[in-house]
């Protein structure tokens, strides 16, 4: 029987060791860590396999990205904060430009919130990720378009209050960039490595900016 798994999950959650796990759907196996994770948004459910002592672990449903909750399962609330440099953002990718990626704050973690409770925003704050913030080696050789699509969800971190417009956010760090994402054909997808998602459906493989599980 799999340990305790949380009540709730966003993509890249860890969620068991496999072996004696193994992912069903709206789950991946991660080699980089040897444990299952999640695909999806939502409740993790178990269920035995006819060999002894292993199970399936799946998320039987998506939720609506409004009701994204952090790794510890806690629910986030619904309120108008306002984010600050240092706090971790989920945004959503509204644009993509040769020079920047623009992106909409939808949850925030603020630094100061114990327990890493996340909060959704009321009203959705305007953020840009620049060329140059994408990644923290190698900023020359960063194509925006090979690192976010459209509809994306990205995990980061406001590095500045920008202009009266816009935030400024950081995908600089392994574990920032793309936790959810959907192919050309719209279908969910899973990271296999740290600049790829693959289709669970069609098996396609697309570039993106990938945020390392926890």
């Amino acid at each position: 029987m799999p340990g305790t798994l949380p009540s709730f999950v966003y993509p890249g959650s860890p969620l068991g060791p496999s072996p004696p796990n193994f992912p069903g759907p709206g789950t991946h196996f991660h080699a980089s860590t040897s444990a299952i994770h999640a695909s999806l948004s939502g409740k993790p459910a178990t269920k035995p396999l006819p060999t002894n002592n292993q199970h399936e672990i799946s998320i039987p449903r998506p939720l609506p990205s409004v009701e994204l909750a952090n790794v510890m399962g806690e629910r986030i609330t619904n309120t108008n904060v306002l984010p600050r440099v240092g706090d971790v953002v989920l945004a959503r990718v509204s644009r993509v430009r040769v020079r920047q990626v623009d992106v909409v704050i939808q949850v925030v973690y603020p630094g100061d919130t114990e327990g890493g409770e996340g909060c959704v925003c009321a009203d959705d704050w305007a953020a840009v990720i620049r060329k140059e913030d994408v990644r923290a080696t190698e900023k020359e050789k960063v194509v925006c378009a090979d690192g976010f699509r459209v509809g994306d969800v990205v995990r980061g971190v406001v590095i500045s209050l920008g202009d009266q417009s816009n935030f400024y956010l950081t995908t600089g760090k392994n574990e920032l960039g793309v936790i959810m994402a959907r192919s050309e054909a719209g279908n969910a997808m899973y990271p296999i490595s740290w600049k790829e998602f693959q289709d669970q459906e069609t098996g396609v493989i697309e570039l993106r900016k990938v945020a390392k599980p926890f």
